[in-house]
């Protein structure tokens, strides 16, 4: 019994599902159908064998890539590869898509079947998939869906940005319709403006220089010889102008006034502004022919190339078409109107408009446009799928068709088509490596630009570090001094024994003492009070001092006091030891107050 598997590519991943009674589902359609719509009736059909579901999105849409080009994914294979029977033989593989089916069928060897009573059961597992997998809702599989949708749209559409020929259509669209606005205002400036200066309109014949004649003259009363020469100027020519100077004294038009005479001057303006954007518009064309399709534009021009590829839709589509459609390519309704009729085809469409037609003759203008045709059809399909972008094939095509007319006129035998295409060849090489080396050169200059940028910004940092490493030093030497006067004036007191005004003066911080410390400063052995907290000096320093002043050693005095008038004037080391006698006393009684107190 052969057992039928359906494969479900969905955006989440692939599910691989299983059918029940191959033999009556295959024979009662009708049933089917109406168990698609039934959840129920559809669970006895379908069995959900397998499903694996993509890991990201970009996996998601790899796989889709795949099989939108038949091309069988390393997941599906490992999918089909792991859950199918062994037994490929008594396997047979229900897809959608016939392409993806063959794949299968030809690398891995499972007989594949599309259509028929696959497509109504591949329609009902679209239909209740989310139903068919755990974990999966409805919302979720659409979301899904709808990424997917969005990515795969992207990567289609993303081209080489300097050969996107919708540029192209929408230029030549542009043009044609500038084309016939530019006549239709012209016309209203001619009639407009023919009321004042009828004579104008028959000495000149250009639409633009018609309208910048009328903007630049006005009042034709007011036209005299010192505006000769920027009339010769304007129309490049001096007996035009020379003409029209004449004309307007003797002209037949009414007169105009003054407010009707700006509106005709504003509206030439306008016309005039559209036909110098019409010419920019030309330019800009030309460029982007010159990138899109060189070949097709050095064959027949740029304006032809374009309208064609416009009528096709794009390059790749004039790509595939025969040389016989390139041939009627825009006579379509002559040639269904001649199907219609049984009359003549029409023998050429836009390519009429090429100059090789028009300069052959009426017998020979058929054979001449299925040539060109031809040689249209190998120019685009060498622009559309070459790497590099050359106008040499172009070139030596257009070389084939001018001697094809010449053979027709004179008979001299035109070259063989394999010699000229084994010239082109090599002269599109030499191109192509002239053309790499351009880019090379580019390359290289760009590669130097970016590293003197880069060694600029570099040296800008270097020069800014040493600037911020000379502030942080003179920062961190300006701590320094302070750190060492504050040293200096911590060490000034012990050394000399006495303490700077100035500095003293300052709030010094409280600094913590056990209280053996405080009962080894007291020499009466009395505990110092427990609230208030006092400073006494160490006993060894007043001692020193008056050892030094027995010596005979001098004290520095930073302020001394003048004796009374009855008082006589002591020594300088008698002084020091009283001084010091009744500090100690001073401290002394400090001391004793609190403890007695207590």
């Amino acid at each position: 019994m052969v057992l039928l598997h359906v494969l479900f590519e969905h955006a989440v991943g692939y599910a691989l599902l299983a059918l029940k009674e191959v033999e009556e589902i295959s024979l009662l359609l009708p049933q089917v159908e109406e168990c698609v719509l039934s959840l129920g009736k559809f669970h006895n059909i379908v069995r959900l064998v397998a499903f694996s579901p993509f890991a990201s999105s970009q996996v998601a849409l790899e796989n889709a890539n795949a099989v939108s080009e038949g091309v069988v994914h390393e997941d599906l294979r490992l999918l089909l590869e792991t859950h199918l029977p062994s037994k490929k033989k008594k396997v047979l593989l229900g897809v959608g898509d016939p392409k993806i089916g063959a794949a299968i069928q030809e690398e891995l060897g499972y007989s594949c079947q599309t259509g028929g009573v696959i497509a109504e059961i591949l329609r009902g597992i679209r239909l209740h998939f989310h139903n068919l997998v755990k974990g999966l809702t409805d919302l979720s599989a659409s979301k899904a869906q709808l990424g997917l949708g969005h990515s795969y749209s992207r990567a289609k559409v993303k081209f080489n940005v300097n050969r996107v020929d919708n540029m192209i259509i929408q230029s030549i669209s542009l043009l044609d319709q500038l084309d016939k606005d530019i006549n239709t205002f012209s016309m209203r400036v001619r009639e407009w403006y023919g009321y004042h200066f009828p004579e104008l309109v028959k000495i000149v014949n250009d639409n633009a220089m018609y309208c910048r004649l009328a903007q630049f003259i006005g009042n034709r009363k007011e036209l005299n010889e010192e505006k000769l020469e920027e009339l010769e100027e304007m129309t490049m020519d001096g007996a035009k102008a020379k003409a029209i100077l004449d004309a307007s004294r003797s002209s037949m038009g009414m007169d105009i006034s003054a407010i009707d005479l700006i509106n005709i001057e504003s509206f030439s303006s306008r016309v005039v502004s559209l036909s110098e954007y019409r010419q920019s518009l030309h330019t800009y064309l030309r460029s982007k022919m010159s990138q899109v399709a060189p070949s097709l534009s050095a064959l027949i021009g740029e304006a032809v190339g374009a309208r064609l590829i416009a009528h096709a839709g794009s390059l790749t589509n004039l790509a595939k078409y025969p040389a016989s459609t390139v041939q009627i390519l825009g006579a379509e309704k002559a040639l269904f109107r001649a199907l219609k009729t049984r009359g003549n085809t029409p023998k050429y469409g836009l390519i009429f408009h090429s100059t090789f037609i028009g300069r052959a003759a009426a017998k020979n203008k058929g054979r001449i446009s299925r040539y060109l045709a031809n040689k249209c059809s190998i120019a685009s399909r060498i622009d559309c799928f070459s790497e590099v972008p050359t106008n040499v094939f172009g070139e030596k095509l257009r070389e084939q068709v001018e001697e094809r007319l010449s053979f027709y006129e004179t008979g001299e035998a035109p070259r063989k088509n394999l010699d000229v295409m084994r010239e082109a060849v090599v002269q599109a090489e030499a191109a192509a490596e002239e053309m790499t080396r351009k880019l090379e050169k580019r390359e290289k200059k760009r590669l130097k630009k970016e590293k003197k940028r880069l060694a600029a910004l570099a040296s800008q940092e270097n020069s800014s570090a040493p600037e911020e490493c000379e502030v942080a030093g003179q920062e961190t030497n300006g701590e320094r001094s302070k750190k060492k006067k504050k040293q200096r004036a911590q060490e000034a007191p012990q050394e000399n024994g006495f303490e700077d005004p100035a500095i003293s003066a300052l709030p010094k911080p409280k600094k913590k003492r056990s209280k053996e410390e405080m009962v080894s400063s007291d020499p009466e052995g009395v505990p110092p009070p427990k609230r208030k907290k006092l400073k006494s000096l160490p006993r060894e320093e007043p001692a020193c001092d008056l050892q030094e002043a027995a010596n005979g050693g001098s004290i520095p005095k930073k302020k001394k006091k003048l004796p009374a008038k009855g008082e006589p004037a002591s020594s300088g080391p008698e002084e020091a030891a009283a001084s010091s006698k009744s500090n100690s006393t001073k401290k002394k009684k400090k001391i004793k107050k609190p403890a007695q107190e207590d």
